[in-house]
């Protein structure tokens, strides 16, 4: 097989799994749609790893596979670019999925929409596979798009509750803002550079870095800077990063396999792949990246405060998600390409780590989701308390696992950074390690460790059942005991927990300081030296490692730990002192710095508003009233005078007629 055709196996694989589960799920049964949909992804998995070995040795390929259009010049192409990038991407992507795969058959066992469930997340590893695999902004729109109709039919899969359609409509609505932004973006791209080929525009893009564009009256913009911050919103709707992060939280309302798949390891991180990817159009605008960096710093650290007073299992990991999203953009903003790519790998294996974990934690749990009523937990779910400690402590950059490296390095490429915004970004992205290991070990502490407060709960907790109550087919009520999850559960936790430890070790090296990436990224590292500070200092994986020991990031992540141990191991009651203390800050925090409620009274509310006046004045009184019954009364009133004329008098007609004639005839004389 040569291999053209195995990068086409990459994605086709798992949209064949799709459409066998999705269309015929009914005939092939449950094991028929789960086995169709795992083998799939376990193709793709294995043809990515051949194409990354491929890769590695070189081999590259930038080309069309199919031309869809052809308008003068234009040529509108489903094509591949395969580089050391892409080929990175796919290896997540694949990887993370088959686990998610594996997984949803213990976590959706009693499910009744099954087969559907597998066809969807198929259907998302294809859309998400074309997206990256991209050589085109066409194509990575489709695959953008796609990822976003996917997430829609997850968040809100089961249909019934109304929660979870508030949450998939709301995700819908944020995305289609950020959304709107990239599709100005890649007009401007069209427009200013004639293709929408990578290859092509980024060839261009240093003769038209001058070029300015008027927006407003009077004042010139540098095209360069106004193309990169509209394609960043766009990544600001599917990254989440503040002010667009409000539906992430949100979409805990989907089944967990979900949220490990799109909401911690794969479609959140496409924003991020796309900057990345894009590098050669971001190193012209100093002002994009500071613009790109300041939104992160913001996400890193304010997300990461609402972590620290949430009680629903997942939302915790959520709003972990959302502060580490924004740390990669930080990378983003500060030239790190390299770095917020290694650091989505790392993150992408421990989030949906913790995520499965999670939800492990909730199958035990008979689906009560409350941290307030766990603990304990240790002794009765013990493979799932180790997996989830690991990707607890690679969270929060613990010297040596995955994290630690990732993490570190982004801090350290930030303070080498001499951009504007780079001093506060610096301070929040160091700040964002106390807070992390704060509500990463509060979490853990209240699940696993203390007295067990399961037997004392209220029974009948159902926050992620289906349409039943009975869920899994062992909800007994708060009294029954909690037990390990099935082995297809704990197995994707084991196997993800493997590149947790490892994965640092061994790529931080090749891919931050190495030749990894080649020119799949471009940094002008004299405009901005943060990777060349990064390159200086860095003197091996287990130097960096011992050093860390002495640094104020590590300390502060001990701070939080211990923080986290004393306050909910040792004083259980201070927690609750603070809280009344805190007073206004909590209420703050509590009602999530205020975005919903803006949301709902200005943009919903407005709606609402202008929805109704529009009806008031334009269906009621304009249609209704003007067009419709005017034009009735109109008629009304010019038959009420022509009636007149209709005497039914033989005279009265030919005197009309005469008279007729006699104008006729007036009129054609003249």
């Amino acid at each position: 097989m040569d291999m053209k055709t195995l990068y086409l196996v990459v994605p086709l694989a798992p949209l064949a799994g799709a459409i066998v589960a999705g269309l015929f799920g009914k005939a092939i049964g449950r094991a028929g749609a789960h086995t169709v949909t795992i083998l799939g992804v376990l193709v793709s998995f294995l043809a990515s790893l051949v194409i990354f070995q491929d890769v590695l040795a070189g081999n590259t390929f930038n080309g069309a596979v199919y031309t869809w259009l052809t308008s003068g010049d234009l040529r509108l192409e489903v094509g591949f670019l395969i580089d050391p990038l892409s080929a990175v991407m796919m290896l997540v992507v694949t990887f993370v999925s088959l686990c998610v795969h594996v997984y949803t058959i213990g976590y959706m066992a009693d499910d009744p929409g099954y087969q559907r469930f597998f066809s969807y997340i198929s259907l998302f590893t294809f859309s998400m596979l074309m997206l990256v695999m991209s050589n085109n902004f066409l194509q990575l729109f489709f695959g953008w798009e796609a990822v976003g109709l996917v997430s829609y039919l997850l968040i809100g899969f089961w249909y019934t509750r109304e929660s979870a359609i508030y949450a998939n409509l709301k995700a819908f609505l944020v995305n289609r803002v950020g959304d709107f932004g990239f599709l100005l973006g890649i007009g401007l791209v069209l427009a200013y550079f004639g293709s929408l080929d990578y290859a092509e525009v980024f060839h261009k893009a240093p003769h038209l870095a001058d070029q300015t564009i008027s927006l407003i009256e009077g004042q010139n913009w540098l095209v360069i800077t106004v193309i990169c911050i509209l394609l960043f919103i766009g990544a600001m709707g599917k990254s989440a990063q503040f002010p667009l992060h409000v539906w992430l939280p949100d979409s805990m309302e989907g089944p967990t396999p979900i949220s490990a798949l799109i909401h911690a390891a794969t479609m959140v991180t496409a924003g991020i792949f796309m900057v990345a990817r894009m590098s050669p159009l971001f190193e012209l605008s100093d002002t994009a990246l500071s613009f790109v960096m300041v939104i992160g710093a913001i996400t890193a650290l304010f997300m990461g405060f609402l972590g620290m007073i949430q009680n629903d299992i997942k939302r915790v990991v959520a709003y972990s998600t959302l502060s580490q999203l924004g740390y990669m953009t930080v990378a983003l903003g500060v030239s790190a390409y390299s770095v917020a790519i290694f650091h989505l790998m790392t993150h992408a294996f421990f989030k949906a780590l913790l995520f499965l974990a999670a939800g492990s934690v909730i199958i035990g749990m008979h689906h009560d989701q409350d941290i307030r009523n766990m603990g304990g937990l240790r002794k009765y779910m013990p493979i799932t308390w180790i997996t989830l400690l690991i990707g607890s402590l690679a969270l929060i950059g613990t010297p040596g696992l995955s994290g630690f490296f990732s993490k570190d390095s982004i801090i350290l490429a930030t303070q080498a950074s001499d951009l504007w915004g780079s001093g506060f970004a610096a301070f929040a992205v160091t700040a964002g390690v106390f807070v992390t290991a704060f509500y990463s070990f509060r979490m853990y502490f209240l699940v696993f460790h203390g007295k067990e407060r399961f037997h004392t709960a209220h029974a009948g907790h159902d926050q992620e059942g289906g349409k039943d109550d009975d869920h899994h087919g062992h909800h007994h009520g708060g009294h029954s005991t909690p037990h390990e999850s099935p082995w297809v559960v704990w197995l994707p936790l084991v196997l993800l927990a493997i590149p947790s430890v490892y994965a640092g070790w061994a790529y931080i090296e090749p891919m931050l300081f190495g030749d990894f990436f080649g020119a799949s990224i471009f940094v002008d590292s004299e405009a901005h030296p943060a990777m060349a500070s990064l390159r200086e200092h860095f003197h091996g994986a287990g130097a960096m490692a011992l050093h860390a020991l002495m640094t104020l990031p590590f300390w502060l992540a001990v701070a939080g730990v211990a923080a986290a141990w004393y306050l909910y191991l040792v004083r259980r009651d201070l927690p609750e002192r603070i809280r009344q203390r805190a007073g206004i800050l909590y209420t703050i925090l509590d009602r999530k710095y205020g975005f919903d409620d803006f949301n709902d009274w200005f943009f919903a509310g407005g709606a609402r508003l202008l929805g109704s006046r529009l009806w008031r004045w334009g269906d009621v009184t304009a249609i209704d009233g003007v067009v419709v019954n005017g034009s009735a009364r109109v008629v009304g009133q010019l038959a009420a005078i022509v009636r007149h004329l209709q005497s039914g008098y033989i005279y009265h007609y030919a005197f009309a007629m005469i008279i007729g004639v006699a104008a006729l005839v007036t009129w054609f004389v003249d």
